[in-house]
């Protein structure tokens, strides 16, 4: 496959530079039971890769030295990890809010039948994907009988308190276009899933997050077999808002792989775009000073207008109407 990474020289991305450092984003490794077509990091059941134990001790204390307020656990599917239940509970212990980002399917494999009830008991909070509302369409992004196993997974969580009225337990869900587009009003979408899922499965939920695809890996490699994938990039800029800049999760947040390494974000990470702060070419966590972070260049190129296309895009949806 291509590999999609955009010509960094000559971007004209407005300069960022970092705010207090309040989130870690820790991608724990690429394996996962699925391979999705929209994956930006081209995941699936063969990759091998996966965080050592060291590594996680090293991020541990780093959280502990910049008093991290929140841990964001993504892969490929970061249950897989075998240390993804040690680092939970080391977090929670900590009282650091932890983010595990779920394609739900895992919750139905009979290797992790215990899963929900372990995120539960740890009051983690679950992002989940769930690209559609419609079987077909969500079969067609993620693979034959996704939507079904998702579904029930989604039910299991609402028996053990997600997504309800004064739980604690904080279900959300995610939204990624079909294709080379901007995804629709994010609050209207939110009334759409919320209506067809009560009213078909009694199913429900706290928010929904629409995220628009990266040009970028498995989705990047498709739009350059398709001869879409400069166009995409112009959309992408042609779509930009100003005032999505200031609510860019980078600004507080830095990206680690699953080696160890820092990036200024999740992207920047799959494109080996190394941290703004810095100037050797990587960094690693055991490395990082804090001070170098404060007020720090962030590492920007042409796929960042990704992020403030339309009503921008996040890890957390879109950034138009929220707050820094």
């Amino acid at each position: 496959m291509h590999e999609t990474k955009p010509l960094l020289g000559g971007s004209d991305f407005p300069a960022l530079f970092r705010k207090p450092l309040d989130v870690l984003q820790i991608n724990l490794g690429y394996r996962c039971n699925l391979s999705c077509v929209h994956c930006h990091v081209n995941a699936g059941p063969k990759r091998t890769e996966m965080m050592g134990r060291e590594t996680i001790g090293q991020i541990l204390v780093l959280a502990d030295a910049a008093n991290i307020q929140t841990l964001d656990l993504t892969g490929g599917a970061p249950e897989m990890h075998p240390d993804f239940r040690y680092l939970v509970r080391a977090a929670r212990d900590r009282g650091i809010e932890v983010i595990d980002r779920c394609n739900l399917t895992i919750l139905e494999e009979p290797d992790y039948a215990d899963l929900a009830e372990f995120l539960a008991a740890q009051k983690v909070n679950i992002v989940a994907s769930l690209p559609c509302y419609l079987e077909d369409n969500v079969d067609k992004q993620r693979g034959k009988g996704v939507f079904k196993n998702s579904l029930a997974a989604l039910q299991r969580l609402n028996r053990l308190g997600y997504g309800q009225a004064n739980s604690g337990l904080e279900l959300n869900l995610v939204y990624n276009p079909q294709d080379a587009v901007l995804p629709p009003d994010q609050r209207q979408l939110e009334q759409a899933y919320q209506q067809h899922l009560q009213r078909h499965y009694g199913i429900v939920f706290n928010r929904l997050f629409a995220i628009a695809n990266m040009p970028i890996q498995r989705f990047g490699s498709i739009l350059f077999s398709q001869g879409r994938f400069e166009s995409y990039l112009a959309l992408l800029k042609d779509s930009f808002r100003a005032d999505n800049l200031d609510n860019l999760m980078c600004l507080n947040t830095l990206s680690i792989d699953w080696q160890g390494y820092v990036y200024d974000c999740d992207f920047n990470q799959m494109l080996d775009l190394p941290l703004g702060a810095v100037a050797k070419p990587k960094l690693h966590v055991s490395e990082l000073d804090l001070e170098c972070l404060q007020d720090a260049p962030i590492a920007t190129a042409a796929h960042c207008y990704g992020c403030t296309a339309g009503q921008g895009s996040s890890c957390g949806g879109a950034l138009a109407g929220s707050t820094p």
